[in-house]
């Protein structure tokens, strides 16, 4: 399936490798290389300073001021004298970094100006140097490891290499890392980490992170992969093919090699932005030592993640006895006569949640109940309850399902539904229109003109006319501003059904397109966004969103707004009913029409009632006077 690409250099050369010191409390001033201004601010800030000032001849660099990277020192008379280092602050927005690479090993003399180890922040990477001498007593996070929060312990030094036995075993193990973290990014971050990379022993060799494809992806899936191990990269051959919340894009490689591993296989899962995929080489001969070299293990989550399994090993630890009972599971338990001491809780504090009576009503767990309630019922009534209840039982039990996992398109698309159904007000207008102006039209185009146009591609050139006519309703909200925009152009989003979600693709100027114009551009998008060809331009944007289910026998429905959009228009089908029509002579009589129901859903913060019902009035007379849309 040949899809959209979009060009992202697979092969990125790491940043020059910058040094955090620690400056003393006096101020000075320091000038380095020819046209280099260094600026050094004492006291309690740190400075970054490139590793290779020779590069920068004739460039002026201005150097950040931050916090200092603590280390706490603990005093004690039984115990070794020795200091915590936690993750620094190296930029004003790291809240986090990545430890790259440890150039002291445990055990290891420390002298005054040793590079410790790599930080990699969200600016660069830098080497962090000791100020004091001593020895590395035990690394706290290892190599490799991902989104440690500033703050977080990262080593322990002594004075005195005899003492580094001595240190409390309740120091370190790793298990200080990731202490606040959600488990799904426990179980991201032990994925990374579970990589084994170690580039000491390794040629000369490039590591493939996820790429981040589109301003809002921060996880993708492996959907292809078009080369395998072993196989020769050329400039511009595509690796593999990314699932990310937009759609399926190529992931081109900028420079030849060889694809020496791939460590996220296909069919990979949620794989988080930044988290190596591949491993790429020079040289064919260094593919074996490669191979043989890293591990992967369960580096990515494949469909089922690994929070799952260890919620259900962490759910039998406490399922002694059931605690607490949520309504859910309760209303079940007496619809299905189970017996409660049976059944096994995974929620929190031992309380027996909804999936778990299910799971033991697949299972045949807890029927035991339903024996000891029918010998004894209280009334026929009770009798009659509990016996229809023991037949839904088993009869439940043979129900066969299948599990339907969504694509990153539905779980995105999921996700901002819901936060525009919470966060927008939405305002609903809805309207009646004439449709026979219309078919007739349609029908002539096609007789006298042989121009084949839908329903959908007229009601769109009827929407941008009315927008171009009532500009107020064709705006969208700025949060940050806290106003509303007017855009400049009338760019009009199609929902169209595919199977992997819904897609909008855009007809871009609609206002200055003809019918058949529109007509074309609408069976192209369409067929693009169905095979998954769309390119990012082509679904990203609008101002205006049309939702048509006239095809189906759907009368009237509301439309959830398509975030940062304002508006979205609901179409229905047409139904002919019988309504007063004035003839030619004046006088009224029934006849039989063909109306359409339309219904605006509208950000009330942009849209006030007298927008909205403007922008319906001007939709109503291009629908009654059809030559509107002609000219």
């Amino acid at each position: 399936m040949a899809l959209s690409r979009l060009r992202y250099p697979v092969i990125s050369r790491a940043p020059s490798l910058f040094r955090a010191r620690l400056l003393s409390s006096s101020t000075r001033s320091l000038t380095r290389g020819s046209g280099v201004q260094n600026s050094i601010v004492g006291g309690d800030t740190t400075l970054l300073r490139p590793a290779s000032l020779s590069m920068l001849t004739g460039v002026q660099y201005k150097f950040s001021y931050l916090k200092t990277w603590r280390g706490v020192k603990h005093y004690s008379t039984a115990d070794p004298l020795y200091a915590v280092l936690d993750m620094p602050a190296l930029s004003p927005t790291m809240s986090q970094g990545n430890i790259a690479k440890w150039r002291k090993k445990e055990g290891d003399k420390i002298a005054v100006g040793d590079v410790l180890c790599e930080i990699e922040t969200d600016k660069a990477t830098l080497e962090f140097e000791s100020l004091e001498e001593g020895f590395l007593a035990k690394i706290l996070v290892p190599e490799g490891s991902k989104d440690v929060p500033v703050g977080q312990p990262i080593a322990v030094t002594v004075e005195d290499q005899d003492e580094i036995q001595n240190i409390p075993a309740n120091i370190g193990g790793g298990s200080e890392v990731k202490e606040d973290i959600p488990q799904n990014q426990k179980d991201g971050a032990q994925d990374t980490s579970s990589v084994g990379i170690n580039t000491a022993d390794l040629p000369p060799h490039i590591v493939v992170e996820m790429p981040a494809l589109s301003p809002t992806m921060s996880q993708g899936n492996i959907a292809v992969w078009r080369k395998k191990e072993g196989d020769k990269i050329e400039v511009g051959d595509v690796l593999c093919e990314i699932e990310t919340d937009k759609a399926t894009l190529e992931f081109e490689c900028l420079e030849e090699g060889y694809l020496a591993k791939i460590l996220a296989p296909e069919g990979s899962k949620d794989v988080a932005v930044g988290q190596p995929i591949a491993v790429t080489v020079e040289d064919a001969a260094d593919l074996e030592t490669v191979k043989s070299s890293v591990s992967v293990g369960s580096s990515v989550k494949e469909e089922k993640p690994i929070h799952q399994d260890t919620k259900h090993e962490s759910g039998a630890v406490k399922t002694t006895s059931v605690l607490r009972i949520s309504p859910a599971a309760k209303m079940l338990i007496l619809e299905h006569g189970l017996d409660k001491s049976s059944l096994r809780a995974s929620g929190a504090h031992g309380t027996l949640l909804k999936g778990d009576v299910l799971a033991a009503i697949k299972s045949g767990i807890g029927s035991s109940k339903v024996s000891s309630k029918e010998k004894a019922p209280s009334s026929p009534q009770a009798h009659t309850k509990i016996a229809s209840a023991s037949a839904d039982s088993r009869s439940l039990k043979q129900i066969d399902f299948e599990e339907f996992p969504n694509s990153q398109i539905r779980k995105v698309i999921a996700t901002r539904l819901l936060e525009s159904k919470q966060n927008i007000p939405h305002l609903y207008l809805s309207a009646d229109v004439i449709l026979d102006p219309l078919l007739s039209l349609r029908k002539d185009l096609k007789e006298q003109h042989n121009v084949k146009v839908s329903v959908n591609d007229i009601v769109i050139r009827a929407v941008a006319i009315a927008l171009r006519n009532v500009p107020e309703a064709n705006a969208y909200w700025d949060a940050e501003k806290g106003e509303a925009i007017l855009c400049d152009s009338v760019d009009i989003s199609i929902a169209v059904a595919t199977d992997k979600g819904l897609m909008t693709p855009i007809v871009k100027n609609a206002d200055q397109k003809t019918i058949s114009a529109i007509s074309s551009e609408v069976k192209e998008l369409a067929e693009k966004a169905r095979a998954g060809k769309l390119k990012p331009i082509e679904f990203q944007g609008g101002t205006f969103s049309i939702s048509n289910l006239g095809m189906f026998p759907v009368d009237h429905f509301c439309a959830i707004i398509n975030p940062p959009q304002a508006s979205i228009l609901a179409v229905g089908r047409g139904n002919k009913v019988v309504q007063p029509v004035i003839g030619s002579d004046g006088i009224e009589r029934p006849a039989v029409v063909t109306k359409m129901n339309l219904t605006l859903s509208a950000d009330h913060r942009v849209f006030d009632g007298k927008v909205g019902g403007s922008f319906l009035s001007a939709l109503q007379s291009n629908f009654s006077d059809i030559r509107r849309l002609l000219l």
